[in-house]
This record gives C-alpha cells, structure tokens and sequence, in this order.
C-alpha cells in the first residue's frame, strides 16, 4: 500500500498531468479542497541549501566568462557603473535601494541575487541596461543568466536626501559597511579557513537573497549561502543602519572536513606605516593604516590592546580564552596631521567591533600579520578560532553582533592605550652602549580616571611583566598632553630570545587602564 503523504500527492499529480493514472487518484472524488499558498521563503530554507551542498563534492569548476569579460582590466571594470536611477527596491517605498556589481576583471564567478517580495523569491535576470559601460566596449550581447559579481545597499545614512553606500558584498565572502561620517577601510568576511597558512581557502558566497524592507523600514535583512572545499554555510545579516550602523548575524556551518582552522567573524584590515615604524620615509604621509590595533574583551573582563605592525615575516598571535566578550580591529588615532591623506581619508575609516551573542567557549583570537610594502594590500585579518574545530555531519552554529564606529566609547571604559613607541634603552645623552638584548618600550595611557590623578602621581604605578628575559626598568611619568601618564619599560633578554610584553597601571589594587601587550625579539 501506498503512504500518503503531501509528496506522494503532489508526486502522483504530476504523473498523472503527464497522461499517467495513479491507483490512489482513481480512489472516490472527495470534496475540492482550496489550494494552499505557496510556502514563504525564510532562512530555514537557506540552512537546508546548505546541508544539502554539504553532502556533495565541492564543485571547483566555475563558470566561465565571455572573453569581453575576462579581458577587462581595474580600469575598465570599474568604468562597467550601476545606473542609480535602475536601483531595486525604491518602488515599494523602501528608503534602500540596492545596485548591482557586474563581472570582470578579477571578480570572474558569478552569484545569484534573488530579491524577496511577500515571502516569494525572484532572482535578479542579468540585463545590459542596468549598466553604464562608459568607455569599456562590450561588442556581443551578455546572457541573461549572467549573473553578477555582488551587490551594495544605499540609504539616507549622512543626510536624509541622499542615498549612501551602506554595505558592500563584493568577492568571496567580503563585505565592507560604514556608519555616519565614515569613509571605507578594512573589511569583514563570513568565514576564515586556515588563515596565516599555506593551506588557506577563501570562502565564496553563491547565492544572495534580499527582503524587500517596508515602507519606512530602517534594517534590512539578508540571507547567503557560503561554499567551500571545507565547509559550506548559511548566514543571515540584520543591518541596522545609524551613526554606530549595526549588523546580527546568524549563521550555520556544516563542515566537509575534519580538523580544520575555522575563524569566525574574521576581520580584514590594511597595517602599512605606523608612529613606530621608520622603515619606510619617502612617503610624504606620517602614517598608513586603517587600523592600528586590536582590542578584546576577554571573558574574565580584562580589556587587551595589542598595537599592529607590518612584520619583516609572517606572524600569528593567539590570545587564549574562554566565553570570550568582544573583539575587534580599531582606528584610534583620528587626527589628520598623522596622516596627511586628503583623498583616502584614514583618520575616517571604521572601527569595526564583534560581540559573541550566547557562549562561544574555549578558544583563542587570533591575529595574523603579514609584511607588505605597499598600502593597497590587506595584511592583516583577526578571528576568533574555536578550541574545538566543528566536525562534519555536525551542524555548528554561531551567531554575533558587529558595529562599525569612529570612537565607539564603550569599548575599554577605563584609560587607554593611545601611542606605543620603542628605542634604545638608554638615557637621551647618554655615551654608555645599550645592553645587548635591550630595549625600551614608552606606553602612553589616557582617558578614565586618569586626569584625576595628574595632579597626585604618585598613587599611579606602572605593572609590567614580560614572558621571557628580564624588566630591568619601569617608571611613570604625568602626560599633560594627553592628559594621562606615559610609561617606560625597559626588558633585556638574551639574543635571538623573543618574548610577550605587558603592562597597565593602577592604583592600589584597582586596574586604572586596559592592558598593552607586545610581542618583541632580541636581535
């Protein structure tokens, strides 16, 4: 006998459309019953996408491009411009409107971008004159299944009669959102596989499905399925655009292999030239970044600082923890005179903040930072890597907040860490030879209590501690510009010996700032 089920009727009406008879649909007529409406689209149905492609090899071939498209270089790409005036999502009186990124140069597969309206999904049929070519030629016609390389958000973000650029998802995982009065920087990415090694993978995004927002709505939702050779993904982004503009995200992976490095909410960002880097003077610009530090907030409640470098080789640094709090990659210093950029515009770059939403447990943050000579190129990413790597036929699920800020004033609320210098360890005008192995590290702290206790230093003491070798100095002394207090340490450790440096002040037993934290080896 047959079951019945919702399957087997649909199955069997298909059949039978088909010029086949069913025994079940010869059974007596039974009264018409209404037709049910069709199920709306959800990220349910994302996650199911995604445990399906799971269970498949993952496809490395990628469709190919028209040879119009492969040919195109930076210039003439970027020349291929989203009409405005084609932008999705107004006619339903949505303050956002969405404009799509075309194929080429070196965003060579396509994705899928399906727009949601009452719960039905419809993708987006790729058409000519949703673009301005500009002076890039395309001779023969494009086929409509072409697809497209991403897609950005627009929204009245700085003034309410101007559509901004709001967020960005352009290339693997990418994607890159602002907050009111910020300019581009560093990027966010969904997923991070193996970074810092030479097995790295760059997850891509295949498909995109957007909710039409409604009238006067002021967030948007999307939803993407990830792939990878290690894992593949749904992700769901809540974005709620403001002068801090916030993004939820939920997301559920279901690994292909074992024991992999996953980096979760990994962030990407740009070290070039920093205030203690003078490696590289030719350049008319004292500083090249877009962040300059990394911040966590560990679970014990304890705020890091750990300033950025552009190594002479590749570095990983892991910070162990447990039931992590927040983490993120920050652009502290926004005053022009250290960058002297009036295009770029560093000192207006975002920070960028993730807040864990539930237990994320054992694991570590780690930093990867790569050299480079030149500031086009993204060198450093910072993740948080699970003690445990989500094994296969397990789904693993995560959810965070990210925020994106120029001063974000919660984050470390006591002093904090605002310049980080080094030079010999020797007294200015002094003719004795450094020791070999020295070096000396000058720390200035400011904000919190701080300027409360310029006018008493003497109740303000510095804490240093190093994980090799020896602190054979440390002393404080009041910053009245900064309206805090600059400290020096000098450590000494034997050659080639490489150590992790930290310190903070206090009063007391009371913590008075976050703790500054260093790597540094003896040449």
């Amino acid at each position: 006998m047959v079951k019945l089920s919702r399957r087997t009727i649909v199955k069997y009406l298909v059949l039978s459309s088909a010029g086949f008879s069913s025994p079940i649909l010869s059974a007596p007529a039974q009264p018409a019953k209404a037709p049910q409406a069709p199920l709306k689209f959800d990220f349910e149905d994302v996650i199911r996408r995604a445990r399906d492609l799971s269970a498949v090899a993952f496809d490395t071939a990628s469709p190919g491009l028209p040879d119009a498209l492969n040919k195109l270089d930076f210039d003439a790409w970027r020349d291929i411009r989203f009409r405005p005036d084609k932008a999705f999502l107004g006619a339903a009186g949505s303050q956002f409107r969405l404009q799509l990124f075309h194929l080429g140069h070196l965003y060579q597969r396509p994705v899928t971008i399906n727009l949601i309206r009452d719960g039905i999904p419809a993708p987006i049929p790729y058409s000519a004159n949703l673009f301005d070519y500009g002076r890039t030629k395309i001779e023969k016609p494009l086929p409509v299944n072409l697809g497209f390389a991403g897609f950005r958000l627009h929204y009245p973000l700085n003034s309410p009669k101007v559509y901004d650029e709001l967020i960005a998802f352009l290339g693997a995982s990418y994607f890159r959102f602002l907050g009111r009065g910020q300019r581009y920087g560093m990027s966010a990415r969904a997923l991070a596989v193996e970074a810092g090694t030479t097995s790295e993978e760059f997850p891509f995004f295949r498909e995109f499905w957007i909710e039409t927002p409604e009238p006067g709505a002021d967030q948007a939702t999307i939803y993407a399925l990830l792939d990878s050779p290690s894992a593949t993904g749904a992700y769901r982004f809540d974005l709620f655009p403001g002068v801090e503009t916030a993004i939820e995200v939920y997301a559920q992976l279901f690994p292909r292999k074992p024991n992999v490095k996953f980096g979760l909410a990994p962030l990407t960002s740009m070290f070039f030239i920093g205030e203690d880097d003078h490696r590289f003077n030719d350049d008319f610009r004292p500083e090249l970044h877009d962040s300059d530090g990394l911040l966590i907030h560990s679970g014990t409640g304890e705020w890091i600082w750990r300033p950025l470098r552009n190594p002479v080789k590749p570095e990983v640094s892991a910070f162990l923890d447990k039931d992590l709090r927040g983490f993120g990659l920050l652009q502290r210093d926004r005053d022009f005179d250290h960058y002297q950029d009036l295009d770029l515009n560093y000192e207006m770059r975002p920070s960028l903040w993730v807040e864990p939403r539930g237990n994320w447990g054992e694991g570590r943050v780690e930093l990867v930072e790569l050299p480079t000579g030149h500031e086009t190129n993204d060198n450093i990413v910072a993740s948080f890597v699970p003690k445990d790597s989500p094994e296969p036929g397990k789904p693993f699920i995560y959810a965070y907040r990210m925020a994106a800020g120029l001063e974000l004033a919660q984050l470390s609320p006591n002093g904090r860490v605002l310049n980080t210098y080094q030079t010999v360890a020797a007294a200015l005008g002094s003719i004795e030879p450094p020791a070999p192995g020295s070096r000396r590290f000058i720390i200035d702290f400011s904000g919190g209590e701080l300027p409360y206790y310029a006018t008493d230093p003497q109740l303000v003491e510095v804490v240093p501690s190093t994980s090799q070798g020896t602190i054979t100095r440390s002393f404080i002394v009041p910053n009245e510009h900064t309206k805090g207090f600059r400290a020096i340490i000098d450590v000494q450790l034997e050659p080639g010996q490489a150590t992790d440096l930290r310190a903070f002040l206090r009063t007391g037993a009371r913590a008075l700032t976050e703790t500054w934290t260093f790597p540094w080896r003896a040449d």
